[in-house]
This record gives C-alpha cells, structure tokens and sequence, in this order.
C-alpha cells in the first residue's frame, strides 16, 4: 500500500462513509446501525482480527514550559495542531460563561490583524482553524498543508489569534446578543434544562457546576476586561499542552511547538480543582415545565481521567446502557415495557470525578415507573454484575470499534492534547485494547461497587408533573 498504510486507509473510509450521530453518554455510533446490525455484530467482529497499530508518542517541554506530545504521520500531507489549555469553565469563577466567551473571541481580532484579515489569511493556506471551550478544558485547533510554503504563514496567524486577541467592544456586543438568544433556545429546551440543572445540583459549589455556556445573570456581568483578565491568567504556557501529529520531522515539530510556545508568556498553572462532592443520600429535583415528554436524568459523580478501574468501567457501561438497542436498559425499559423511545448511560471522566448519568424521556405518567425500573435495573447490575457472555460480546464491540476511532490524525491529535492535558500514560492508545480484554467479571462488579451507588443517586426531572 505504500505511503497509504491502514490508518490513512480507514481515514478516507471515514471520510466516505454517512455520517453518524453519537448518542449521549454511549460509545457506539447509531442512527444508519440498526437493531439487527447491533445484535448481531458482536458474534461476526470478535471472529475478525484487529490490526495493532503502535503510537510513537515523543514529548517534550518547551523553553517557557509547554507540554508537547508528537507524532509523525507520513500517510498525508497534513499537520494537525491542537493547543490545550486549563481554562475551561471550571475556571469562570462567578462569571459563568467567561472561558467559553474568551474562546468564541479568538479570532475576532488581534493587535494587527482584524477577523477578516484573519479569515483570509486562512483560506489563502487552505488552513481550517477551530477553538472550543468545556468544563475542564480551552482548545485552539489548526490543520494545515505539511508543506512549509502553506504551514509556516498558517502558523503565524494561529499564534497571533491565539496570543494577541484583543476582544473588540463591537464584535463583544454581538457574541453577547447572539449568547443571550442561545440562552433563550436553552430555557425553551427541557433537556438542557435537565442538564444545567443536574449538573449545578450534583456539583454545588464545586466548579463543575458551572455551565460553560454560562446563564443570562453572570454573561450580562461580563465585561472586555475579565476577558483580558483570563486569557492574561490562563492562556500561558505553563498552562498549555500542545499536540502536534502530521507529516514533518521531530526537528520541524520542535520548532512548530517553540514558535507556538514562546508567542505566550510563560506564567503558572491553574491551580489544582477540588474533589468533586459525593452524594451521601438520593436526591429528586423536579422542574416543571409544559413538555409532551418528561426528561429524566439519574446520576452521581463517578470517575476521574487516569484512574484504572475505567476500563472495567467502560465495558460494564456498554452492557448497562452504552451498547444501544442491546444493552439492558434499552430491552428492559424500550423493548419490554414501552417506557421510552430510548434510554442510555455513560461515564464522563475528567480531571477530578465526571459524572455518572442515566438519560432518558417518557410520558408523565410512566415517569414514577420508568425511575423505579431504572434504578432497580442498576441496582441488580451493582449487586451481581453481568454474565460472561454480555462481557465478550461488549470487549469485542469496544475492540472493534476502537481502530476506527484512532484512525485519522484528527482523532490522534485529539487523544494526544488528552494524554498531556490528564497526564496519562505515553502508551495509553498502544495498551489501551489489551485492557479493554483483560477486564474480566469481578473487575466489573468490583468497579461498579466502587463508583457507583444506586442508593445515592441524584434525580433530575423536567417535564410536568407525574398526576
């Protein structure tokens, strides 16, 4: 195959193939996977051998000290950068909303260059550039030609935009207006709803329970200056990982991460977040609200980034509700009873414990039902874990799908900013399938027992109220 090795192969079946939409807290694609398809996959993809693929994984820290994680990916004539700082909302303080804004901002000018100057030094390159902003993190993102004629103006750009944003009055007046109709669209939508509500109920006063997109309140607070604040606090480079994968040397990728690095002052680290707040009985929080459907959602802190029984956790989680229309939730609660259209679950690791969560809508009337189902459905599975045969089948989906996860160098990029910003192991993608096959039952029982507590979950509903 040449320079087209199997990565990039998968990469242009990625790209060819319909797109999937990801359900929420799950590990599998559905929408175009049927039910047929997922029930019987399992059997067929644990007969197929699943091809290995080493990450060489080089890392360094620069001058002013940037973490750098690199990896040299000759299949295409691609450099994908990604810059990873701490300085997601758990950093807003009581200005909930304030990172997310700073990220929206980025590139809305600089010392010397406007958002259109911006814009079209860009696609002059054909460079795509992206920024995001989450609870635990900020990412600048840019992808770009290998070739230096192309790379190299890109990258001058990308560090102005990320080094120098001057927050224009003008261009903070329209993100302001366009956030305050974002914030309406959310209080007509009971699910996100049900989301703020769960996540400032479960966190309290813990970081963590700031919404990233903040609320009308604390964005009508905001001001330019508390965006310089914050990017003069957070965006430095001792505060940043920087992920680096495409088609150019380690020499030229030093280089690259130097550049990016020394544009910012070096500065210090975020300080360290506290430790999520366990729950110590159930709670039930209702929010009344005129919907056809009532949004429930169930849950507790569950597992931080890095911490070991996440595997066992994973594979135990594609039984319990990530694995789609064969987990046991979606036939005990969709399949045998009708209680729902759908029904899922998921952990969602972070730099201290993410959530645990169980999601799903029903009629109003069975919302008192589908909530009793639920939790006893969890409470056997904590007590007596699943069968043998439901964790082949689980580790050989999990196994299967993970190549195609791994396969461009958009999603390895992804997984280095990960890997520095929640300081995992360096072969954490190479050892991460024979993990995945060493859990075992008890691994599950044991993880489940841990982290999960039936007897002490929070419970979120918005909808109308059950007659």
């Amino acid at each position: 195959m040449s320079r087209l090795t199997w990565s990039a192969a998968l990469s242009l079946v990625l790209v060819a193939a319909p797109a999937f939409a990801y359900k929420a807290g799950g590990s599998n694609p559905v929408g175009p996977v049927t039910a047929l398809e997922r029930l019987d996959s399992p059997k067929t993809l644990s007969a197929t051998p699943v091809a290995r693929r080493h990450f060489a994984i080089e890392t360094w820290t620069t001058g002013n000290g940037a973490r750098v994680l690199f990896v040299r990916a000759e299949e295409l004539p691609l450099l994908d950068v990604r810059l990873v700082f701490d300085a997601g909302a758990a950093r807003d303080g009581e200005l909930g909303g304030l990172a997310s804004t700073v990220s929206r901002m980025l590139d809305e000018g600089t010392t010397t260059r406007d958002t259109t100057a911006i814009a079209s030094a860009f696609e002059q390159v054909g460079a795509s550039y992206g920024a995001s902003s989450h609870r635990d993190m900020a990412v600048a993102e840019l992808r770009v030609l290998s070739d230096p004629a192309f790379r190299e103006p890109a990258l001058e750009v990308f560090r102005d935009v990320v080094a120098h944003p001057v927050f224009p009055a003008e261009a903070f007046a329209r993100i302001q207006q366009g956030s305050e109709v974002g914030q309406q669209q959310q209080e007509q939508s009971p699910s996100a709803l049900a989301s703020r509500l769960f996540y400032q109920a479960l966190y309290g006063e813990h970081p963590y329970a700031h919404p990233p997109a903040g609320t009308r309140s604390t964005l009508a607070r905001l001001t330019r200056d508390d965006l310089v604040h914050f990017h003069q606090r957070f965006y430095v480079a001792r505060n940043l990982t920087i992920a680096l994968v495409g088609d150019i040397e380690r020499a030229q990728a030093e280089q690259v991460a130097e550049a990016l690095s020394s544009a910012l002052p070096a500065g210090e680290p975020a300080p360290v977040l506290p430790s999520a707040p366990r729950l110590t009985k159930a709670r039930h929080l209702h929010h009344e609200f005129p919907s056809q459907q009532t949004h429930i959602l169930l849950g507790a802190p569950g597992v931080r980034r890095g911490d070991p029984d996440y595997y066992a956790l994973q594979v135990g989680n594609e039984i319990l509700g990530g694995g789609g229309f064969t987990s046991h939730l979606m036939r005990e609660i969709r399949q045998k009873r009708g209680l729902t259209y759908g029904v899922y679950s998921g952990f969602k690791p972070m730099r201290v414990e993410g959530p645990f969560m169980i999601s799903l809508s029903t009629r109003a009337d069975q919302s008192q039902e589908a909530m009793r189902l639920t939790r006893l459905i969890l409470a056997d599975f904590v007590k007596n874990g699943p069968d043998q045969a439901a964790v082949n089948e689980a580790k050989a989906s999990i196994v299967q799908g993970f190549p195609m996860s791994a396969a461009s160098n958009a999603s390895i990029v992804g997984y280095l900013g990960a890997i520095g910003f929640y300081d995992l192991p360096l072969d954490y993608l190479d050892q991460y399938l024979a993990r995945i096959e060493a859990v075992t039952v008890d691994d599950i029982r044991r993880a489940f027992r841990k982290h999960v507590r039936p007897d002490r979950l929070l419970a979120v509903t918005v909808g109308k109220a059950a007659p």
